[in-house]
């Protein structure tokens, strides 16, 4: 039996005729959001603002065919995995064949049949539904909830290249909690996998930017990446996640600093370019971390220059 999701998922329909957009909302319009594009380069000025669940695309288009935009949207990591579906009139083998070679999911050809259109998007946007679902869970760690190295590195990468088109600062915080060893020894692993999870949801609820990203980092470090933040600004957020760890009130019996559980935190800022990476960036922080441990911990260090250009 067809059900119809509790989230309407938004389509987007590209064609350089708009009685063909007519005629494919009519068709889908009552079970999803639609947007609309009349040219290729339409699209994906669109796309850039506003990531669809699926995209149907015309081939035949004035100054940039179907092709051409389903390549682009491919070699895009933000929208690589937005299922393409060629909708067109060319029907012969060779076509089909290559809109598969440049990435689209499915081919119908013109003219349509409503049944038919219904039932693959709908099974298209089961099967990313699916696909996304695997992806987040592999993006995340396992006992925290949180984003994971692996999500981290990919975040990291990403907001790197784009720091460096835009000239933009990128901040990350290294975070390790004080002496956790110790409360490992003293209190259980039980009791450790507690308190990692909620120090994770601590850090998270600081960081409430869409742009941010808190993960564990491994053991008991954590990062929290922050993009167009500058120097000043990290070492502000730093303070408040040492603040919100503290209010936690987790007790800490064999802490040297304090009878609670506590955090100590590293600061970096960068401007990125293309000579380095952001493993540079993470380094940086780390060394803070070490001279925050060094200073007594229970506390957030950033370099004594506004920011680093890597």
């Amino acid at each position: 039996m067809e059900t119809t999701p509790s989230v309407p998922r938004t389509l987007l329909i590209v064609d350089d005729t708009p009685a063909n957009i007519e005629i494919l909302s009519s068709v889908l319009e009552a079970e999803h959001q639609i947007l609309f594009a009349t040219s290729g380069r339409d699209a994906l000025e669109l796309v850039a603002s506003q990531i669809p669940d699926l995209i149907l695309l015309d081939i035949m288009m004035p100054e940039m065919d179907g092709y051409e935009v389903c390549k682009r949207l491919k070699a895009d990591p933000k929208t690589h995995n937005v299922p393409v579906i060629f909708i067109t009139a060319l029907s012969e083998e060779a076509d089909e064949t290559r809109g598969l070679e440049v990435g689209a999911i499915d081919y119908i050809s013109k003219p349509i049949s409503a049944p038919i259109v219904k039932a693959r998007v709908r099974n298209h946007l089961e099967l990313k539904r699916f696909r996304d679902m695997l992806e987040d869970l592999s993006a995340r760690d396992g006992l925290t909830g949180i984003a994971n190295r692996r999500r981290l590195d990919e975040f990291l990468t990403q907001e790197w290249l784009r720091g460096g088109r835009n000239q933009s600062p990128l901040s990350v915080c290294l975070i390790d909690i004080d002496f956790f060893k110790r409360f490992n020894d003293r209190y259980g692993h039980a009791a450790g996998d507690d308190c990692l999870r909620r120090v994770a949801l601590a850090l998270a609820s600081v960081s409430r930017r869409p742009a941010d990203l808190v993960a564990r980092y491994g053991g008991e470090e954590f990062v929290c990446a922050l993009p167009d933040t500058d120097a000043a600004g990290a070492a502000l957020l730093a303070d408040r996640f040492r603040e919100a760890v503290i209010a936690l009130g987790i007790p800490h019996a064999d802490s040297s600093i304090a009878e609670l559980v506590t955090i100590s935190g590293g600061v970096a800022t960068a401007i990125p370019t293309g000579e380095s990476a952001a493993a540079q960036l993470l380094e940086a922080a780390d060394r803070m971390l070490y001279q925050a441990k060094k200073a007594g911990r229970n506390r957030v260090l950033t370099p004594p220059e506004e920011a680093l250009h890597c």
